[in-house]
């Protein structure tokens, strides 16, 4: 900071000078004392140089008894799962009260590279809005699926000087940790003195305490009670999920107490532009807390001092002198409707609405056809019939981990065909990064299909070509929609195209707009609900059916994977 700079301030905040920005009116939560105050509170330049009563500014603002309350953070968010292109996921969340994010781009990285991750660092820059990155631990997660490229500690040594870099990403190879695998250790050593995320579901006893002594210090895959209580006490921040699939608020919400609540943080993990507009982002997840009893001080806390704490943001989490002027202006502590943001000093939302001239003009509008598949046809599909009973994947309601279901299932001529009856579905995953032809087929139970498929580039975490059926015409037909849109999700029956969301980044995100994204993606829900779908959010729960790391039963491009043994299975126990 310049010296001239900081002598401002400070005459600010002795009212030798006027302030930028007075905001007048207003009652500020503190949150060092946990009280309401009738304050006003001074801003010079992107910091807060006083609170107090009786400061005249350029500009003077009033907020007509609303709460102050600081910027809002998510710990833990994948920009890529809300499809959106960095500054159109910005516009979207900041209406909400969150001005900045921690992510990990581990989505883009498993299709494209460290090239994807520096893409979304450049696309981050220059926003009035703070995004964080975690460098990925896991690219590809495991060589139980074919990823688009790798992350290895060559480029996480490149990532690590880059300052928006904070932190290795969630470890999800815990196995390979807790074994000493080399490869694993070399990339925790590496970020030795930086923050350490995890991702260990169901993990407890000495394989807990291998998994952290490595230097790992959060999780947010918790999903009893027992589970997180355990993390806890071992040291571990506990991340509370409730995203657009995983909801661990109501179950795990109990734990946070006045004593340890700053172990404790709301995130959302993944989460869809289509929840983002009906449902809101950290404002939702506020608001959902109170109403299940949470102290709403100590709410905030979870979404303001706890993660600043946990990534050392020194000037970030609360509301002070020399703090930054990441402000909400919310109505009350149980809605948390937001009427003003600023960000850095910057009024960027008033009134709920985005400010003119916020946001300058979008980067490198740049496609890239992520889509590579080998030959296909219908008979891709065919399931040969071995006899016996089979393994079939059941989702589990408002949670990634899936069910191993062994059943019964229905051939013709020898060859298995989906049992929309008993709501038996086909299910496939196309590699898609070297067109290499292979798949791997199994069996869904859950997703309510009567007829009809739905395809999509999105499949945690190396983001094959995941397909879902009745028919394999149709699953063939929804397939090649997505490889010539080079990328996003198809919703086809009886071979006709019902509707369809292009994914031009990656096969992951678009430059269309949040509102644009939602509209379309209403009109995709709508066509599966139509066809008999009945999850609350379908394309979540589809696209993690690939995810070889969260138990129990996956489905990869190279076959079915029991997670819990981490190790292929076949598709009939006989």
């Amino acid at each position: 900071m310049m010296v001239q700079e900081l002598r401002r301030r400070i005459q600010i905040a002795k009212k030798e000078l006027p302030a930028d920005i007075v905001l007048k009116g207003g009652r500020l939560l503190n949150l060092f004392t946990r009280t309401q105050e009738e304050v006003e509170v001074a801003v010079a330049g992107d910091s807060i140089a006083a609170i107090g009563k009786g400061y005249a500014g350029e500009k003077e603002i009033d907020l007509k008894g609303g709460l102050i309350l600081p910027g809002f953070i998510d710990a833990h968010i994948h920009i890529e799962s809300s499809m959106l292109h960095p500054m159109s996921l910005a516009h979207a969340l900041l209406p909400h009260g969150t001005t900045s994010i921690v992510c990990d781009p581990h989505e883009i990285a498993n299709v494209l590279g460290i090239e994807g991750i520096l893409f979304l660092i450049k696309e981050s820059e220059r926003l009035p809005f703070d995004i964080y990155f975690m460098a990925p631990s896991c690219v590809p997660a495991t060589g139980l699926e074919t990823a688009g490229s790798q992350v290895g500690p060559v480029e996480l040594s490149l990532l690590k000087k880059h300052r928006r870099v904070i932190g290795l990403a969630e470890m999800m190879n815990f196995p390979g940790l807790i074994g000493a695998d080399d490869s694993v250790l070399e990339k925790a050593a590496l970020y030795q003195d930086k923050v350490l995320d995890g991702h260990c579901p169901g993990l407890s006893g000495e394989s807990l305490q291998a998994y952290l002594c490595a230097g790992i210090s959060s999780d947010h895959e918790s999903i009893t009670r027992q589970e997180a209580r355990e993390k806890l006490g071992c040291g571990m921040v506990v991340m509370i999920r409730e995203g657009s699939t995983a909801k661990n608020m109501e179950e795990l919400l109990p734990l946070v107490d006045s004593f340890n609540v700053d172990r404790f943080c709301l995130v959302s993990d993944d989460l869809s532009p289509l929840d983002i507009a009906e449902r809101g982002h950290i404002d939702f997840l506020l608001k959902r807390a109170v109403g299940l009893g949470l102290d709403p001080a100590l709410a905030v806390r979870m979404v303001t001092r706890s993660p600043s704490a946990y990534f050392g943001f020194r000037k970030l989490g609360a509301l002070a002198p020399s703090y930054r002027a990441d402000l909400v202006v919310v109505e009350d502590l149980t809605n948390f409707r937001v009427r003003h943001v600023f960000k850095s000093g910057t009024h960027v939302v008033s009134e709920g609405e985005l400010a003119r001239g916020a946001f300058g003009e979008a980067g490198l509008q740049e496609a890239r056809n992520s889509v590579h598949i080998g030959p296909l046809s219908p008979a891709s599909f065919s399931i040969p019939f071995e006899g016996g009973r089979a393994r079939i994947i059941g989702l589990v309601e408002g949670q990634l981990y899936t069910k191993e279901i062994i059943d019964e299932v229905k051939a013709v001529d020898g060859k298995v065909v989906a049992w929309p009856e008993r709501d038996i579905l086909k299910l496939a995953v196309i590699e898609r990064h070297t067109a290499s032809g292979r798949i791997g087929l199994g069996l869904l139970k859950g997703l309510g299909l009567k007829e009809g498929a739905v395809a999509s580039s999105i499949a945690h975490d190396s983001h094959n070509l995941i397909v879902a059926g009745v028919d394999d015409q149709d699953m063939y037909s929804a397939a090649t929609a997505v490889r010539d849109m080079g990328g996003g999700i198809a919703v086809v029956k009886n071979e006709r195209l019902l509707s369809s969301l292009r994914l031009e980044i990656g096969g992951l995100m678009t430059w269309e707009s949040a509102e644009a994204v939602a509209n379309r993606l209403k009109q995709i829900k709508e066509a599966l609900k139509n066809l008999g779908s009945n999850p609350p959010d379908p394309l979540m729960a589809i696209s993690f059916l690939a995810l070889p790391v969260i138990p129990e039963l996956k489905l990869t491009d190279r076959g079915l994977v029991d997670v819990r043994k981490f190790s292929f299975v076949p598709l009939f126990a006989k």
